[in-house]
């Protein structure tokens, strides 16, 4: 890799830093290709990437971003999970290294905060902004339905009032 390259690395990187949501640090060793191929899958599915990348020059790229607490766990084989939801790197790096012990989770940051392996963990456990914007809806949702409910019941009740009248009647 020339400099240019380099470069332009370290460039991409810093811009990955500066707009994601959450960034997850592992170490990977000793996984397969395909492991990390299903990997990269999940991530992809849930919004996010990863990115295996020289720690040296992602140390570069961390420096004056938001998330440059992480640098101290870019030692070994390390990669990068980030995503611009705060939550959903977090979801898969935490839910593949239950599944698959080669896949140690370091530490990450959120924002300016640094997030230890429990960090991880707990923000993993958290909803992701679908799962959020899900149930405000419903609960704004649920009061527009209940109003209809009890504006119509008055009327159906009138109906069946008058169907029992007019059965007595006849």
């Amino acid at each position: 890799m020339d400099r240019a390259q380099k470069e332009k690395l370290v460039e991409e990187l810093g811009q990955i830093f500066e707009s994601s949501g959450v960034v997850v640090v592992a170490h990977y060793e000793g996984m397969t290709v395909a492991e990390m191929q299903n990997l990269r899958a999940q991530m992809r599915d849930a919004g996010g990437a990863i990115r295996v990348a020289k720690n040296k020059l992602a140390k570069i790229a961390l420096e004056g971003t938001p998330p440059a607490s992480i640098a101290g766990y870019l030692e070994g084989m390390t990669v990068l999970g980030y995503s611009e939801d705060p939550v959903a790197a977090a979801k898969v790096m935490d839910g593949y290294a239950k599944t698959n012990e080669k896949l140690v989770i370091l530490g990450g940051a959120m924002g300016e905060n640094a997030l230890d392996p429990a960090g991880v963990k707990s923000v993993a456990g958290m909803p992701s902004r679908e799962e959020l914007i899900a149930s405000i809806v419903g609960c704004i949702a649920a009061p527009a339905s209940n109003i209809a409910g009890a504006i119509g019941a008055p009327a159906s009740n009138i109906a069946s009032i008058l169907s029992t009248i007019e059965e007595k009647a006849a």
